[in-house]
């Protein structure tokens, strides 16, 4: 709940306990066994942001998020605890919030699309599970296309792209280094693999610009973004993936703010685990550098997993409003982790953090934030407030009518496809079959004369025929070749038109001189 300029989270006995808004850009984690209350926990977090005028950005995993555009219902549990918290005396109401709903798969919010362009090798590389050999492989065929101009939209292009690169690995390599036609096809194959799992929506235009997601909604309050990830999390690699390419994107758009009264956005990752889960050295690095960063940008980023240990140390460190619930330690390993975790607070004399942390209630947590000076603040047994919005899941009609009414709909609802690197290479490679069909009837139609020559003159096509006829298929051929060549431009270009040209030269050859 926002309440007196802070985001109050809960009390601890009688006292209040604040995240200060001047300090929420220093990222938070939120941490505990499964049905402890972290999704509660969000729940207030998101919604007082969005009281300050914060926009946010949800991840919902199990769709029990989605109740936010709607109001909390009033129950005898709910009075209970608006008494013990005095919530009544802070002018608590049920209310709703503004939310916008997304879905990579189109189901259950808007289309959320980005361009291969825009997602990058990097991360692209991860998504099709590559190793390094094959990620690297792709860079250059990224380096390819930027060079000659080519856009990377969707699958398709991706696909032609790698492609032509396969088939002209040899003229290729002299600029570009060893290309792998195995490596290329392995490629090819994750591709269409990740096809088969509903990628090419994700790949497409409209694309998303984040710059929509800070509009003002007339309210007065930040629009809470809302993602489906009940099906994207079934392939933990893409959800993943995405969610830093989100945060990557943020990173990318901003200037450096300083600091800030309170943030520009918070983002929120659920199973935040699964982010830092088989990824690379090169990976890993790029996450801690965009968390240590993006701050200074004035974006807060609140991890929230099932324990503290999922979290890399160079990425925990900067994470300094912290959010525990209880853990579990049935075996040796857990229990080390509850140390760990226990150990990362300063200590409460009033308690013993480990002992505390096993024995924790639902909707109970140890609470340490930074104070307004951004010193940790000492660690408080802590019940979290209720929220004010619905809790659960959204009935379908809502749903629907939440989407269509958004101001976004129209902008990102239909697809389309415009003119990139698939369609300039099929137009290219049709151009250069006409040329060469029409080449070959051109040639047919000297043969044939020829022939009638040969009748009437009564001797062979002796070699001096011979050599105009090979001089004319070689002109014909570099010319055509030249032409296409100047059409595409750059090396690409070259490789092209020579190789047409070649072609052209040797299929007209072959129709002169065919016995």
């Amino acid at each position: 709940m926002y309440y007196d300029n802070k985001i109050w989270i809960g009390k601890s006995g009688e006292e209040n306990v604040y995240i200060y808004p001047s300090m929420a850009n220093r990222h938070g984690l939120i941490a505990g066994a499964t049905g402890t209350g972290k999704t509660i926990t969000l729940k207030v977090l998101a919604e007082s942001f969005s009281d300050a005028g914060v926009p946010v950005f949800l991840a919902d995993i199990k769709g029990d998020l989605a109740g936010m555009c709607e109001p909390g219902a009033d129950s005898a549990d709910m009075q209970e605890r608006i008494k013990r918290f005095g919530l009544d005396q802070a002018g608590f109401r049920y209310q709703s919030y503004p939310s916008v709903y997304w879905d990579v798969y189109k189901e259950k919010g808007l289309p959320l699309r980005t361009t291969i362009s825009e997602m990058g090798p990097l991360l692209l590389g991860r998504i099709l599970g590559l190793n390094d050999t094959q990620s690297d492989l792709l860079t250059v065929v990224f380096k390819i296309a930027d060079d000659n101009n080519l856009l990377l939209i969707d699958t398709k292009d991706l696909k032609a792209m790698l492609n032509y690169v396969a088939e002209n690995s040899k003229d290729l390599s002299s600029e570009y280094g060893n290309i792998a036609k195995a490596s290329i096809n392995t490629i090819i194959r994750a591709v269409v693999a990740l096809e088969s799992e509903g990628a090419d929506q994700f790949f497409g235009e409209p694309a998303l610009s984040l710059a929509d997601w800070f509009m003002n909604n007339g309210t007065g309050k930040g629009t809470i973004q809302i993602l489906d990830c009940q099906k994207l999390v079934n392939n933990p690699n893409m959800y993943a993936t995405f969610l830093l390419w989100l945060m990557s994107e943020l990173f990318e758009m901003f200037p450096e703010a300083g600091d800030l009264e309170k943030p520009k956005m918070v983002f929120f990752f659920d199973e935040a685990h699964l982010l830092f889960s088989n990824a690379s050295k090169t990976l890993l690095d790029r996450i801690e550098q965009v968390v240590k960063l993006i701050r200074s940008k004035g974006i807060g980023i609140y991890f929230i997993t099932q324990s503290p240990k999922d979290i890399p140390d160079g990425v925990l460190a900067q994470l300094g409003n912290k959010i525990q619930h209880a853990l579990h330690a049935y075996t040796p390993a857990e229990q080390k982790a509850v140390k760990a975790a226990a150990q990362s607070y300063r200590e409460n004399p009033d308690f013993d953090t480990y002992d505390t942390i096993l024995e924790l209630g639902i909707g109970e947590a140890i609470v340490s934030v930074l104070d307004e000076k951004g010193v940790p603040t000492i660690v408080q047994r802590t019940k979290i407030l209720p929220p004010q919005s619905k809790m659960g899941s959204l009935e379908d009609s809502v749903r629907e009518s939440q989407i269509r009414s958004s101001m976004l709909y129209s902008r990102y609802n239909d697809y389309f496809d415009r003119d990139s690197a698939y369609e300039f290479l099929t137009r290219q490679g049709l151009e250069a079959a006409a040329a060469a069909e029409e080449a070959a009837a051109q040639a047919a139609a000297e043969k044939q004369k020829g022939k009638k020559d040969k009748n009437s003159m009564g001797y062979k096509v002796n070699s001096a025929a011979k050599s105009v006829a090979k001089t004319t298929a070689g002109t014909v051929g570099r010319e055509v070749g030249k032409t296409l060549g100047k059409t595409v431009g750059g090396s690409f270009g070259k490789t092209l038109g020579g190789n047409v040209g070649a072609s052209l030269g040797r299929g007209i050859m072959g129709l002169f001189f065919k016995s």
